[in-house]
């Protein structure tokens, strides 16, 4: 055990790199509920309002790989407070932006300081904790993280109803601002003792291919699948990761070690947290509508009824740790899988008259399973990982994570409009569109029938989403249970990669 490790220092380290994590959580919901408002000061139409939110989301998902690797090569406490730096700078740039425009170059540079934070928040964890300790930390990083989702609605809301637009950024602020002092007086400097050369061309083939990629995806569910842009997006997108993948295999120091896929605690781990992050991003992307437009909610009420689902995160994590220590990975990453398809099944009886009550219930249990099968996934993949390969192994995992997630939100809303617009064939075009502009037509013409046929239309669709983010949960927990080894190899992770070198 060496110095750091062994330090009381290191849970306070923690609360720095969560505080991280926090402020990197709560400013896409407090964008989201700040659209409206941002629309009316600056003016700003609705492709200006797509691009402030894709901004962000284009950069963050193309750079998420080379700074993994950078940070393993530069250092990744240098890097983490070089990423709140640049998060505090541009939010500060938002804060007196004058028009749309500026406000999404802003954006774009949070994006970076947001891949920098996103993937290092969690690499630098093997180094300041040992293994036994590991799982705990996860845990209560993980919470950090789910803690912001609720938190940025509520916010939100009250700033916007007190103060102007600007101050949804002055927020992020103070909060990285603190986030950077504390970094860099409580957490240990870290890179790979060997580092890799800079890989330009593995760094240059990802970034084009995943922002592609992940441009393609957004903009399916508007312009269709079929579109020649968005076709055009993503296979370019794909053929450029397929090229990258090539050359990374060719390389003597590639960027990312696509030989850790061999390692089956690192590719199931892995996998696990990305459909565990899929069934909580299938409830965040159809629950607020549901809150929002069948239920009447404004946007601190949204937030406020969120807080079961993030409750159960908080019970669930650490306790999937704490099975997982007791017994092997395997059990509580897929029971807690099966356990958020069961809450998912009872969100997808959820009717015109389920009271909230109802609706707190299989939130909480959701919330409870992912919770239990995230944290002991990351710690399988982390556990997986040497030292060298901390920050770029975890960006790959971090990547497939947001990758499949934005994915899965176009997937999932491709499928909402498929339902909603079937169930409103009758309808105007124009409440076919979402539920809010149905009730917000219906509220305007007094034409009670549209209002309950629109919100009958998207229970519908909330149920389909329900249902295939559940089924996909079930077929998580059944090859998790089949292929995810029980615990990491005596060995150790630098044994294992030594030993894909040798084989390969």
């Amino acid at each position: 055990m060496d110095a750091v490790t062994s330090s009381p220092r290191r849970w306070w380290a923690l609360i720095a790199i969560v505080l991280s994590v926090l402020t990197v959580g709560f400013d896409t919901t407090i964008l989201n509920v700040a659209l409206p408002t941002l629309a009316t000061a600056l003016n700003a139409g609705s492709d200006d309002l797509q691009w402030i939110v894709n901004a962000y989301v284009l950069v963050f998902a193309g750079l998420l790989l080379p700074m993994g690797a950078l940070g393993d090569r530069y250092g990744r406490k240098r890097l983490l407070m070089t990423g709140l730096l640049l998060f505090a700078g541009s939010s500060l740039i938002a804060v007196f932006a004058s028009s749309a425009g500026q406000v999404i170059a802003a954006r774009a540079l949070m994006g970076v300081g947001g891949a920098i934070l996103t993937p290092l928040t969690m690499a630098v964890l093997p180094v300041m904790f040992e293994p036994h300790e590991r799982g705990k930390a996860i845990s209560l990083l993980t919470m950090g993280m789910g803690i912001g989702l609720p938190l940025g609605p509520i916010i939100g809301g009250y700033l916007l109803e007190h103060f102007w637009w600007g101050s949804i950024f002055v927020i992020n602020v103070p909060v990285a601002l603190i986030a950077l002092v504390a970094v860099g007086l409580l957490v240990p400097e870290s890179r790979a003792a060997t580092p890799k050369r800079v890989d330009l061309l593995g760094a240059g083939l990802s970034t084009l291919g995943l922002v592609g990629l992940v441009y393609g995806v957004i903009e399916a569910p508007t312009r269709g699948w079929t579109d020649a842009r968005v076709l055009a997006t993503l296979v370019g997108g794909a053929v450029l990761l397929a090229i990258f993948a090539l050359v990374e295999r060719r390389l003597a120091q590639p960027m990312i070690d696509l030989r850790l896929f061999r390692m089956p605690r690192f590719a199931w781990g892995t996998a696990a947290g990305t459909l565990a992050s899929f069934a909580l991003f299938g409830v965040l992307f159809i629950l607020p509508q549901y809150l929002q437009a069948v239920r009447g909610n404004d946007a601190l009420g949204v937030g406020l009824r969120l807080l079961p689902l993030i409750g159960g995160l908080f019970v669930g994590a650490p306790l999937g740790e704490r099975i997982a220590h007791l017994t092997v990975t395997r059990l509580p990453v897929a029971a807690g899988l099966l356990l958020g398809a069961a809450g998912l099944g009872l969100g997808a009886r959820t009717d015109v008259g389920t009271g909230y009550g109802y609706v707190a219930l299989w939130l909480a249990l959701t919330g409870f399973g992912v919770g239990m099968a995230l944290t002991p996934a990351m710690d399988a993949v982390l556990g997986s990982l040497p030292r060298d390969e901390a920050g770029s192994g975890t960006a790959i995992t971090m990547t497939l994570r947001q990758v499949g997630g934005a994915l899965g939100v176009a997937l999932l809303g491709s499928l909402t409009a498929a339902v909603y617009r079937d169930r409103l064939d009758t309808a105007p075009a124009a409440a076919k569109e979402s539920i809010s502009a149905a009730v917000a037509i219906a509220g305007r013409t007094g034409d009670q029938v549209l209002a309950a046929t629109a919100r009958a239309g998207f229970l519908d669709a909330m149920t389909a989403v329900m249902l295939v983010c559940a089924g996909i949960a079930v077929v998580g927990a059944v090859l998790v249970a089949l292929f995810l080894p029980g615990a990491q190899p005596v060995a150790g992770a630098k044994e294992s990669v030594d030993e894909l070198t040798r084989v390969a």
